[in-house]
């Protein structure tokens, strides 16, 4: 099984450790696995048939087999079909069962709420729109320390006329050493993001028609900054967004590159219109959503895992991502639009909260897996000569 493991991902050119690092992480893994297939058939629901059937059903469709075809591939395999169904049933049940013990040890304060969402704020304030005006003393590379002086005494001068009572604008206009002199040093609204670091960081704090109290240096030189307009963050205004995906979920019959590998093919005839995005998740897609073409609907904030809504994010309207993948499996990821919806403060602080749950699983599991094998027999033999 390990060597099997090992050969697949090396004909699928995926970069593989030392074989005997391999085979030890292959084996740690298996344990994982085993104590928690354990658990969960000691402690999880039951799998009834109808369930299981669907999933032989999407897994026959992903090959583009009925369920009679994948027996008849199966057997010519030499696996049995009972043995195959009875993993899967196992599959399902340590995925639901996994998903209710991680989610059970994971806990949420008011102050891990109010810590996201100040990130919320400080992360959508970038992208808020932003227009600056400047006054910029440039000093040259290589300048002595005597040159220096001499600049910072201009700024100095100029910054005294503005808090004398003269306007920015026309101080601008007079000595001002950039190319929007000519605008009163306004260098035009866009994105917060778009501006340097430094400028963000010297006026984050104030208000509309306030002038940075002191010079801000830079590479270029000194710059006296005012802040002509600063769109407001709204947190009760969020941004939907309607997504569809294909899910492949690594089995017995297809690992987790080979189905990342399946899924950049699909992606290349996609994006060539070879085919539709929707037909191939109807044809192949392992999730709820393939009867509607992968349609998930409108996806609010905090939603989706991490990594599905990181690559969302990402992609304009009509984008197509590359695989992704998540506890789930892998994902084709595509956007098909966008909106701005006012929500209830207690929606805001529901969906934060389910975005911390989220960002939290990994930790949780990692631990809960820890505490299955603490609890565990492991006995390790090496096999007969």
């Amino acid at each position: 099984m390990l060597f099997r493991s090992r050969e697949e991902s090396l004909r699928l050119g995926v970069k593989l450790p030392p074989e005997e690092d391999f085979k030890r992480q292959m084996t740690e893994a298996l344990i994982d696995e085993r104590a928690i297939l354990t658990f969960a058939r000691e402690n999880g629901a039951r799998i009834e048939d109808p369930e299981l059937d669907r999933a032989l059903q999407a897994i026959a469709a992903q090959n583009q087999l009925t369920v009679d075809q994948l027996r008849e591939r199966l057997k010519a395999e030499g696996m049995d079909f009972a043995r195959y169904r009875a993993n899967l049933r196992d599959q399902l049940n340590v995925e639901r069962t996994r998903e209710r013990e991680v989610y059970g040890r994971i806990r949420t304060t008011d102050a891990d709420i109010e810590r996201y969402l100040n990130q919320q704020k400080e992360a959508a304030a970038l992208e808020a729109g932003l227009n600056l005006a400047q006054i910029l003393i440039s000093v040259p590379d290589g300048a002595t320390v005597a040159q220096v002086s001499e600049r910072r005494a201009l700024v100095d001068r100029a910054l005294a006329r503005i808090r004398a009572g003269e306007a920015f604008e026309a101080v601008a206009r007079e000595i001002s050493e950039d190319t929007n002199r000519g605008r009163g040093g306004e260098l035009g609204l866009r994105p917060a993001s778009k501006y340097p670091d430094l400028f963000i960081e010297n006026t984050k704090r104030l208000k509309v028609g306030e002038v940075t109290p002191e010079p801000v240096r830079s590479g270029a030189g000194f710059h006296l900054l005012k802040v002509l307009a600063r769109e407001e963050v709204d947190l009760s205004k969020v941004t939907q967004t309607r997504v569809r995906h294909i899910l492949l979920r690594p089995s017995a019959r297809m690992n987790l590159d080979q189905a990342k590998s399946q899924l950049a093919v699909y992606r290349d005839r996609i994006a060539k219109r070879q085919v539709s995005f929707e037909d191939v998740a109807k044809q192949i897609s392992e999730d709820g959503s393939a009867a509607q073409g992968g349609d998930l609907g409108w996806a609010t904030p905090g939603m989706m895992v991490p990594e599905f809504e990181d690559a969302m994010n990402r992609l304009e309207v009509g984008g197509l991502s590359d695989p992704v993948t998540s506890r789930f499996g892998v994902h084709l990821v595509q956007v098909l639009e966008r909106r701005r919806i006012d929500v209830d403060p207690r929606q805001v602080r529901d969906q934060a909260r389910n975005a911390i749950r989220e960002q939290k699983f990994e930790e949780a599991y990692a631990d809960w897996v820890r505490d299955l094998r603490s609890r565990a027999y492991i006995e390790m033999r090496e096999p007969p000569l």
